[in-house]
């Protein structure tokens, strides 16, 4: 059984596409839990609402997972075939993972920025959370709209 550079660019793709949507998500929970420990230490009790808001940028990581498992699972590399891929068809799934992989690292980290923001937003005004959380939500929108280019380009690519 040898592997093909087709099967090779595929799983380069769903590589990419969790890697850098997941470190994007890294950064974007590290920039908004620097804040969120800076107002916790002084107010404990809002606990619930700075965590949701720290969490925020995490769904981008989510984003890239489900989009590797997607395509290994549409190549059937889940379950230890590896079947033959031309070229080009591998270079159409590494480009399929692009979307998310480039918009999911991005996207993360500039949430994680406006959700630190909305934290200190909320230290000042605790009522204003749920603002915070609907602002932050917002950048997600377009995380979102990458991971569904993503699947419907993975699913619409022939492989034979």
């Amino acid at each position: 059984m040898s592997v093909t550079l087709g099967v090779i660019l595929a799983v380069i793709g769903a590589l990419v596409a969790a890697i850098l949507a997941g470190l994007g998500s890294v950064f974007g929970v590290l920039i908004a839990g620097k804040a969120g420990t800076g107002v916790l230490s002084e107010k404990p009790q809002l606990f619930g609402r700075v965590l949701v808001l720290q969490a925020l940028p995490g769904t981008q990581g989510i984003y890239g997972f489900l989009t590797a498992v997607i395509l290994l699972g549409r190549l059937g590399l889940t379950g230890g075939n590896v079947p033959p891929l031309s070229d080009e068809v591998g270079w159409a799934f590494l480009g399929a993972c692009l979307p998310i992989a480039i918009v999911g690292l991005i996207s993360a980290i500039f949430q994680g920025r406006l959700a630190a923001s909305a934290i200190l937003m909320t230290a000042k005004q605790p009522g204003s959370a749920v603002r915070g959380m609907i602002m932050t939500a917002l950048v997600e929108t377009y995380s979102i709209l990458a991971l569904l280019i993503s699947i419907l380009f993975i699913n619409g690519i022939p492989i034979q």
